[in-house]
C-alpha cells in the first residue's frame, strides 16, 4: 500500500506549501497529492480553496490575483505563523522539487467549482517541461477534465475523485471510461466497493486517512494507496507491519 502526503505532509504543516512537501519526503511517503488552480494571468499554482481566506487570510480568489500578487500572500497563516512566511507555490516552483525526487505526484484538478479554461492543457505543459509525465496521475472531483486529460495524455493515469456519497459499481464506471483509479473518502467505502474496482481492474487510492484504525482496514482489504494528512505515521505503521509487529 503506497502512502500519498495529502497536500504534503498538511497535518502539521501549512498544505500545499513547499515546506508540506519537503517533510513528506523526508517522513518516507511515496507520493504527494496536491490541487491545482489557474491565476489570472494564466498560471498553474498549487492551492486547495477557490477563495484564499481560509489558507492565507486573504479576501478574493485564486482567478482574481496575478501570480506575482499571489506569491505575496502568506500560506502559513493557516498554522498561525509558527513555520514563517510560506508562499503558495507555482506549480512549476513543485515540480522542479519533485524533479529530483522519487514521489509520484497525484495532481487534483480543482474544476468543480470554478471550470479553468485549459487548466487541463496548461497543467501538462509545466509537467512536460519539468520531464514528469512517468511520475503523476490525475484526479478531479469533475470527471468531465479527466476525461480531457484522457484525450490530452492517454498514457498518464487518473483516478476518479467520489465525495460523500461514493459510488455504486465503481469499478466498472472506472474501466468503462479508461479511469485507472478509484478515490473515494474513506467514509463511504467498503469491502464490497474495493472488490468490484479489483475484478475491473481499477486501483483504490482512499482518502483521507489519518489513523491506525484506519490504515488497518485498507491494508486488510488490499487497498492501492492512503492519501493522509500524516504520512510519517503511516510509514512508521507499515513498517511495523511488515517487520510483523
Amino acid at each position: 500500500m503506497k502512502v500519498y502526503a495529502h497536500r504534503g505532509s498538511s497535518g502539521t504543516y501549512p498544505e500545499n506549501t513547499m515546506i508540506a512537501f519537503e517533510k513528506a519526503v523526508e517522513e518516507g511517503c511515496d507520493g504527494i497529492e496536491l490541487d491545482v488552480q489557474l491565476t489570472k494571468d494564466g498560471h498553474v499554482v498549487v492551492i486547495h480553496d477557490e477563495e484564499l481566506k481560509r489558507t492565507t487570510g486573504e479576501d478574493g480568489c485564486v482567478r482574481d490575483y496575478t501570480l506575482e500578487e499571489l506569491k505575496k500572500f502568506d500560506a502559513g497563516k493557516i498554522k498561525d505563523g509558527a513555520y514563517g512566511f510560506q508562499g503558495i507555490p507555482s506549480f512549476d516552483e513543485y515540480c522542479e522539487f519533485a524533479a529530483e525526487k522519487k514521489i509520484i505526484t497525484n495532481i487534483e484538478i480543482k474544476t468543480g467549482v470554478y471550470y479553468y479554461e485549459k487548466i487541463e492543457e496548461k497543467t501538462l505543459e509545466v509537467l512536460k517541461r519539468h520531464h514528469l509525465e512517468d511520475k503523476v496521475l490525475f484526479s478531479s472531483f469533475n470527471h468531465l477534465s479527466i476525461l480531457e486529460l484522457k484525450k490530452l495524455a492517454p498514457e498518464i493515469p487518473c483516478g476518479a475523485l467520489l465525495g460523500k456519497k461514493g459510488l455504486g459499481n465503481a469499478g466498472y464506471y472506472c474501466n468503462k471510461f479508461n479511469f485507472e483509479y478509484y478515490h473515494p473518502d474513506f467514509s463511504t467505502l467498503t469491502e464490497e466497493a474495493v472488490e468490484n474496482c479489483r475484478k475491473y481492474g481499477i486501483g483504490t487510492n482512499v482518502w483521507t486517512v489519518n489513523t491506525t484504525e484506519e490504515f488497518n482496514r485498507l491494508y486488510d482489504w488490499k487497498c492501492d494507496g492512503a492519501i493522509t494528512n500524516y504520512p510519517g505515521l503511516c510509514r512508521n505503521w507499515l513498517k511495523a507491519i511488515e517487520n510483523g509487529n
